[in-house]
C-alpha cells in the first residue's frame, strides 16, 4: 500500500503460503520422528494425533486464508506505531529491540499499552508486495524512537 503522506505509512498482509508449508513439512517431518522413537505405543498414539491436529488446523488456516478476518496491519504515524486488527481496530504499540528486518521476512516484537507481555508478528515476503515489504523493512530499521512507550 503506498504511503498517505510523509510521515504514515501502512502495510497490510495475508498469511504466508510459503510458511504454512514449511510448517506442514516440519510436523511431518515431527510425525516420523515420533514414530521412530523408542516410547510406548499410546504415548505415540497420542503425540501423532496431536501432530494431525495441527496439521488440519493449518491447512484449514490455508484454505481460508483470504478472508478479511485473517488480514492484519501494522502502520507508522506521528503518534509511533500501532497494529491493525479486525477484532479492535488500530492500536497503539511499542516495538521492542529485538524486532528484525531481514530480506525475507520481518519479526515485529510488540506490546500493546499496559500490557506487560510482548506478542510476535511474522511477516514472510510473500505476505505483501515485494516493495511494500522493502518499505516496510526501510522503515523499522530507520526510524525515530521505535522503543519509545505507548501512551
Amino acid at each position: 500500500m503506498l504511503s498517505l503522506n510523509r510521515l504514515e505509512s501502512r502495510w497490510f498482509w495475508q498469511p504466508s503460503l510459503r510458511l504454512s508449508y514449511i510448517v506442514i513439512a516440519l510436523h511431518g517431518l515431527a510425525a516420523v520422528a515420533v514414530w521412530l522413537a523408542a516410547v510406548p505405543g499410546l504415548l505415540k498414539l497420542l503425540l501423532l494425533s496431536l501432530l494431525c491436529g495441527q496439521v488440519g488446523w493449518q491447512l484449514y488456516c490455508l484454505c481460508f486464508r483470504q478472508q478479511p478476518a485473517r488480514r492484519q496491519g501494522v502502520r507508522h504515524t506521528a503518534q509511533g506505531w500501532q497494529v491493525w486488527q479486525p477484532q479492535h481496530g488500530w492500536r497503539a504499540v511499542q516495538l521492542r529491540a529485538d524486532s528484525m528486518a531481514l530480506p525475507s521476512l520481518v519479526l515485529l516484537r510488540y506490546r500493546y499499552a499496559h500490557q506487560w507481555f510482548y506478542r510476535s508478528a511474522l511477516i514472510a515476503a510473500d505476505s505483501l508486495e515485494q516493495q511494500s515489504h522493502r518499505r516496510l523493512r526501510v522503515r523499522l530499521k530507520f526510524s525515530r524512537q521505535r522503543w519509545q512507550a505507548v501512551k
